[in-house]
């Protein structure tokens, strides 16, 4: 359009303001299961934004076999709330209460999905059978193959079109409307862009925020890259943040973005690497650091299952070639590959470890070839590939370590309430609730248990007091009006939408992803500042409604990264050390490698203590506040059942938990 003038935006009044009780800002697993939730609570009156059904992680995303956590239902081994949620809190920075939340509310929110059709797998008996996954000590994984996300959102839509719920596709939030409320801010509802370029504005008693993580921060990522995340939208508004961050980063195909995990991994691919434009022939590299065959075959082995990079697993475990192939991209420039068409120089399955060997003869994986063996364990994962238009039966797949999740994200309580934002529920991966590591397919879990907690709350629990409607009304004039005019302020601005978006990515993949340091961090924060200075009173060029929504898009990944990047750098402060997804260069600590430089790779130690706190952080609209609480252990609880049945009846079990293990509910 090239007739587009931010200028000629419409500004809604407060009767164009579209009005519901529940306002549902995404569309993915998390945000569709709150909506018939609260639909099948008789709580009609909800209106659903996104930009498309068809975007975001949820529907978009996957792996090997995508994995959901739920509690034990089959076999003779026990199985509880509480055990399951001492599994949780094993990997430290984990509050207790909402660790028992979500593992309490795990078979309710499983079987949901699969009376809406999911279709997980169960024996004769009608036991749902379930795997160990990673950080899982009793099997209580499940799946229905890569895809199981995609087959909840699926079966979520067809349930939310036959109830009738409201969906606006082409919406793209751009801001939360706010009014002070008490001593608290109130969010009121979100000011957004569609499609045409039109601003326009939803306000709701209730706003649950289920957005997904932070996927446009990083330029090497497996997000989908329809999928950018808007948690900047909430940091704006003050919201509070926790666990920032604890990541998930490790191996994944660039071309099409998808984790190289399980089976890909087991059957051993050669690791090979060319020079940027690809002219040399491909050479392996991984010996190089590691010459004793065996050990390196049976470290690449183990990548399957210990998929996402953990510091643990360093300097002689399979991180370490997490650790090279990040040497080769970023250190050295280069390029790198699976090939799976030949074996690795000197593979022998023989010579593997004992648990790889088993693996791959009772599997019957004992072809010739990656490709052969991959082809008799997991044909699917060949034909994932070939409808992306991937053959890796003749072709080299590129890869990269990637940011995949963030376990951190928005402060809420154990309803899914925002610890310091009336009116805010933020649910799925924009939901901090998880520490330091989780166990594999925890976060679908906790997206579909917040689903039915925020229902329940909303349904049964205090009233949120009524705004003033002139307030309002004005609330979202104003948010218009100062949104127009960061556009029009950016029509003098040279600089594009595309190198602003490159400049962040780039920024995170460098310095706050896996592989961190004090003085690289420190250099970061500052570049973020001077961008987030730059942008912050006016937008870049904008010719199109397509361009005026990233640019949009490009404020709140500005400040999420700032914010993050912050976050982290207190932590490295801080001297927590290597921990979960990252370790921190330190010339003081332990060498990661005796042929490596020694002053560029070696790695601090953890410091433990801080297991028992969790990070919490805040932007106050000039600056970012850290501080570290304690965590809160995993409650008490009274199983007497005349109590239980007392409380719930009269309500009592929505008031704040007391004592050392509660929550600010």
């Amino acid at each position: 359009m090239a007739d587009f003038h931010p200028d000629a935006l419409e500004i809604p009044n407060t009767g164009a303001v579209h009005r519901c009780d529940v306002l549902i800002v995404g569309a993915g697993a998390a945000g569709l299961n709150a909506a018939v939730r609260m639909h099948a609570r008789g709580i009609e009156d909800i209106i659903v934004i996104t930009e498309s059904l068809e975007a975001g992680t949820s529907i978009n995303t996957g792996s090997d076999k995508q994995t959901y956590y739920k509690i034990g239902m089959s076999g003779a081994a026990g199985d509880s709330p509480r055990a399951m949620a001492d599994q949780y809190t094993a990997g430290g920075s984990m509050h207790g209460d909402l660790a028992l939340v979500e593992a309490a509310g795990s078979g309710r929110a499983f079987l949901h999905l699969a009376d809406l059709g999911v279709a997980f797998p169960t024996d004769r008996c009608g036991q749902f059978i379930g795997y160990r996954t990673d950080h899982d000590a009793v099997g209580r994984g499940s799946s229905v193959g890569p895809y199981t996300s995609r087959d909840m959102c699926r079966c979520l839509i067809a349930d939310s079109r036959r109830r009738g719920i409201r969906i606006d596709e082409g919406v793209h939030a751009a801001r939360l409307v706010t009014l002070p409320s008490g001593n608290r801010t109130r969010v009121v509802g979100v000011m957004a862009m569609d499609d045409r370029g039109g601003l326009v504005g939803y306000r709701g008693n209730h706003v649950v925020f289920a957005v997904g993580g932070p996927g446009g921060l990083y330029a090497a990522s497996v997000y989908p890259p329809v999928h950018l995340g808007s948690i900047g939208l909430a940091l704006e508004a003050g919201a509070l943040a926790r666990g920032l961050p604890e990541c998930q980063y490790g191996l994944a195909s660039t071309k099409f973005r998808w984790n190289v995990s399980g089976t890909y991994m087991q059957v051993v691919p050669r690791f090979v690497s060319t020079d940027a434009e690809g002219r040399e022939e491909p050479k392996e590299f991984l010996r190089e650091s590691v010459p004793d065959a065996a050990r390196m075959h049976s470290l690449v082995f183990l990548k399957g299952y210990q998929w996402p990079f953990d510091a643990a697993k360093l300097p002689r475990g399979s991180s370490l070639i997490d650790i090279l192939v990040y040497r080769e991209t970023v250190e050295k420039g280069r390029r790198v590959y699976l090939d799976f068409r030949e074996n690795p120089e000197d593979f022998r399955i023989d010579a593997l470890d004992p648990e790889a060997r088993e693996y791959l003869e009772k599997s019957g994986a004992d072809q010739p070839t990656p490709y052969e063996r991959l082809a008799r364990m997991n044909p699917g994962a060949i034909s994932l590939y070939a409808d992306h238009n991937i053959d890796i039966g003749r072709e080299l797949l590129e890869i990269a370590v990637c940011a995949q999740h963030n376990n951190g994200g928005l402060a809420g309580d154990v309803w899914w309430r925002s610890e310091n934002l009336a009116g805010l529920y933020p649910v799925g991966e924009v939901n901090g609730s998880h520490g330091v590591s989780r166990p594999g397919g925890s976060a679908l879990n906790a997206g579909q248990v917040g689903g039915f907690r925020i229902a329940e709350i909303i349904d049964r629990g205090p009233a949120l007091p009524s705004p003033d409607d002139s307030a309002v009304g004005e609330a979202f004039r104003l948010a218009a009006e100062d949104l127009k005019d960061y556009l029009v302020r950016g029509m003098s601005v040279d600089r594009g939408w595309k190198s602003v978006r490159g400049e962040i990515q780039e920024r995170m993949t460098r310095y706050g992803a896996h592989i961190r340091s004090a003085d690289d961090l420190a250099f970061a924060v500052t570049r973020a500042r001077e961008l987030w200075n730059a942008l912050s009173p006016a937008g870049t060029a904008v010719h199109s409604p397509r361009e005026a929504v990233q640019v949009l898009r490009n404020r709140h990944l500005c400040l999420s990264h700032l914010v993050y990047l912050e976050a982290m750098l207190f932590q490295v402060e801080s001297g927590v050390g290597s921990r979960g997804a990252s370790i921190v260069l330190d010339p003081s600590g332990r060498a990661l490698h005796p042929d490596w430089d020694t002053a560029d790779w070696s790695v601090a130690r953890e410091n433990p203590s801080y297991r028992t706190s969790v990070l919490l952080s805040s932007w106050n609209g000039q600056s970012v506040e850290n501080r570290w609480e304690p965590c809160r252990g995993v409650p008490e609880t009274d199983e007497w059942f005349e109590t239980a049945w007392a409380d719930f009846r009269s309500g009592t079990v929505y008031q704040p938990m007391a004592g050392p293990g509660s929550s600010r509910g």
